[in-house]
């Protein structure tokens, strides 16, 4: 197999989807997202994720948010666009949907719901990466899919021409440091939990899929850079500033605190797609006084 080079390494942002107030696109504000995360140094933007209501979005509209941010970031950074499905057929319609966008790779999360076998994983990105001959992330979050792609799978799968790598978001450290020992050179690794970046980069992971990075674009990739030189002494200390909001903003279904805190910061109009729903006021709360102890916001 050619050798493979990496996708990207350091932070990437799942950026949210903001829409106006009469529930349409929010194209203006998507514009000025996109320039603030490369303004704050991340290293890829990921668009039409879990964190972008991509569930809720319909096609036309998936491929409208990707040709902005395409247009938007102009090159700066690479766009790795959400295109998963947990029927092959249709992550295969939605990743040339995505990449007729310019979309430069994809992120397809595992099947859902319908729980399929090892060899099932196997077998939807074999199909996938065949299907579209250009850069696949695998992403692993079995706390949303109700599914597990186990290490071995994952190494199997890494040897699919066209594999990039996975966003690993299972929280299962023996897992991810088996994933890391064995992998083939240019198969990259990024945390798909702000909080355990530190770390999995510790343990040589290549960056993180983030959140929090919506919010604090400059201070988190500076953290991650810092770890990626091994400066772990000052990685931690904003790790440790920056912890409260990691956790915050996930008090409720991601993006919903994401969301409330990026429209308190004057970012976006606080609005989303059922089922989602605003958080609660007492969750509100605390999403605020997090907020204020960060300064982000009086």
């Amino acid at each position: 197999m050619k050798k493979r080079k990496l996708l990207f390494r350091g932070t990437g942002t799942a950026l949210i989807t903001p829409f106006t107030k009469d529930g349409r696109i929010d194209e203006k504000n998507i514009r000025r997202l996109v320039d603030l995360q490369i303004k704050g140094g991340v290293e890829a933007l990921l668009p039409t994720g879990t964190t972008g209501e991509s569930v809720t979005l319909d096609d036309s509209e998936i491929e409208r948010v990707v040709a902005i941010v395409v247009e938007q970031t102009d090159g700066r950074v690479p766009v790795i666009a959400g295109a998963g499905s947990n029927s092959t057929k249709k992550a295969i319609t939605h990743a040339k949907l995505v990449l007729n966008a310019g979309a430069d790779a994809i992120l397809s999360v595992a099947p859902y719901y319908n729980k399929p076998s090892q060899d099932g994983y196997y077998q939807h990105y074999a199909s996938i990466a065949d299907a579209i001959g250009v850069q696949v992330v695998m992403y692993n979050v079995p706390g949303r899919t109700a599914g597990n792609i186990e290490a071995e799978t994952t190494l199997r799968i890494a040897e699919i021409p066209h594999m990039a790598g996975i966003k690993e978001a299972s929280g299962n450290f023996g897992q991810v440091m088996e994933i890391l020992r064995n992998r083939p050179d240019g198969f990259g690794v990024w945390s798909g939990d702000d909080a355990i970046t530190l770390p999995l980069l510790a343990l040589g992971a290549d960056g993180i899929v983030s959140v929090v990075a919506n919010e604090v674009p400059a201070e988190f990739s500076q953290m991650v850079r810092l770890c990626l030189k091994e400066k772990f002494a000052a990685a931690r200390e904003i790790h440790n500033r920056l912890l409260p909001l990691m956790n915050v903003n996930f008090v409720e279904a991601n993006p919903i605190p994401v969301k409330a805190a990026l429209a308190a910061m004057g970012r976006i109009e606080e609005m989303y797609r059922l089922p989602l729903v605003p958080p609660s006021s007492r969750h509100r709360e605390q999403i605020i006084a997090v907020l204020r102890n960060l300064r982000l916001v009086k």
